[in-house]
């Protein structure tokens, strides 16, 4: 992990805009926050999403906070907010087949740099959460439980959420045995027990075991894509 920007101070109670704010105090006007949805799911897109928020009280977001931590209710709600505050943000979707062809730890990288080259202004300092993304061409801070700390990597993290639960949604009516609207392709019982019944469908993830499992107990596995664990 890289450190924070010379002369950008963040302290443990600065609250989820700290972040952000620090960096502007250091000189960095536009700062991005990027995140990815769908990185445990075996079935379904990985979605990343870029947010750059403006400075000051049009930049706090009411509500925001990470994704996981927000009903679907509000998640719509912040996502509503975030895109019409936001400075700049953007979507990027990969999808199944990419996530088995690159692996997940690629298909992620490569997701949040697209992400932040879309973005229609261009950043002077990038925050991502957990994951460092180098070669960006300005400076950049992977943060521990960033979508927790950073306002701009929450509103990331709500953006790729939202789309990739409408995503998973329209799958469902497309693949309704499946019930993807529910459990959003993760490895839940509901989930196992469809893809036990009716084994993968064309948007399942074969790089993952259980997935690679339900196809080979119906003699449908062609291929020798390395496994991804079950997440």
């Amino acid at each position: 992990m890289t450190r924070v920007a010379r002369g950008a101070t963040v302290r443990k109670d600065a609250g989820l805009y700290g972040y952000e704010r620090a960096l502007r105090r250091a000189g960095f006007g536009a700062v991005a926050g990027v995140d990815e949805a769908g990185r445990g799911a075996c079935a379904g897109p990985l979605v990343a999403a870029a947010v750059i928020l403006p400075d000051g009280r049009r930049g706090e977001v009411p509500g925001l906070a990470d994704s996981k931590l927000l009903t679907p209710l509000r998640r719509e709600a912040c996502y509503a907010e975030v895109v019409r505050r936001a400075v700049a943000w953007s979507v990027v979707v990969m999808s199944p087949a990419e996530c088995d062809a690159l692996g997940m730890h690629h298909v992620n990288i490569t997701a949040l740099r697209r992400a932040l080259a879309r973005l229609s202004a261009k950043p002077d300092y990038v925050l991502s959460d957990g994951f460092g993304v180098d070669g960006l061409g300005v400076p950049a801070l992977a943060v521990w439980k960033g979508d927790r700390v950073s306002a701009s990597i929450a509103a990331a993290s709500v953006v790729a959420k939202v789309t990739r639960d409408r995503m998973m949604c329209d799958l469902d009516t497309e693949y309704p045995e499946y019930a993807f609207a529910i459990h959003k392709g993760y490895v839940t019982a509901l989930h196992e027990e469809r893809l036990a019944e009716f084994g993968p469908s064309p948007v399942h993830r074969l790089r993952y075991q259980n997935v690679r499992a339900a196809a080979a107990r119906r003699g449908s596995f062609a291929g020798a894509a390395p496994i991804e664990g079950v997440r």
